[in-house]
């Protein structure tokens, strides 16, 4: 499902840090713009930039040139605080180290980015969730309790359970296998068709790339 809404759109983005006496740029005049409801991937070998790209996509960094729209929203116009909401109601997140809490059961794992969001129901929304990833006989499991593949289903379940427009994932199936990380790229791309999100994602799994309706490279930090 597309639209001619732009969910994501990147202007002349450049990222530079510095280093000693020495500035480096990790990302060079980047520029792109995604539609709402389709899916792009972000390839390119291992330090070109592509993290650094999704960060700034997503608001969780401040880009040194250029401009970011996200759902709308110029991202240069907010504060950190403004980020956080606008992510909050908009955006969710799947990262390669799952990122769960270790002290809290899959239920509030999940349940907890609803009640950030303000959602009455986030108990009914997270045991949804989570009965679409098929583990409604976990809810109340700890992270260490579940295997990599389960632990990866419970992130999925906490970034749709608020019902993200748009959803960004890094390297979701980097620390699976092979097998595994099938299963949760099917799982992935049945959920967002499901909700009609929009998809971000860094991978270095050319299948999983391909399923995408973009695909945009980086080597150096710079399109090619």
């Amino acid at each position: 499902m597309s639209s001619d809404r732009q969910a994501v759109v990147a202007r002349h983005l450049a990222k530079e840090v510095s280093s000693g006496t020495q500035t480096l740029t990790i990302l060079h005049d980047v520029s792109l713009s995604l539609p709402a409801g389709e899916s792009l991937a972000i390839v390119g070998a291992s330090g070109s930039g592509k993290t650094t790209l999704l960060s700034l996509l997503a608001g969780l960094d401040r880009a040194t040139r250029g401009q970011v729209l996200l759902d709308g929203v110029d991202l240069g116009t907010l504060d950190e605080d403004g980020c956080a909401r606008l992510r909050a109601g908009r955006v969710g997140f799947v990262f390669q180290s799952f990122q769960l809490l270790a002290g809290f059961t899959a239920l509030e794992n999940v349940m907890l980015p609803a009640e950030l969001a303000g959602y009455a129901d986030a108990p009914a929304r997270a045991r949804l969730a989570l009965d679409s990833v098929g583990l409604s006989a976990r809810l109340e499991h700890y992270p260490a309790q579940l295997s990599g593949g389960e632990q990866q289903r419970v992130a999925l379940a906490r970034a749709f359970c608020g019902e993200p427009a748009i959803l960004f994932a890094d390297e979701p199936t980097g620390n699976l296998d092979t097998e595994t990380g099938a299963r949760i790229s099917e799982l992935l791309f049945d959920l967002n068709h499901q909700r009609g999100t929009t998809l971000v994602l860094v991978t270095h799994d050319a299948q999983l790339a391909g399923r995408c309706t973009h695909q945009l490279r980086l080597r150096a930090g710079r399109v090619i």
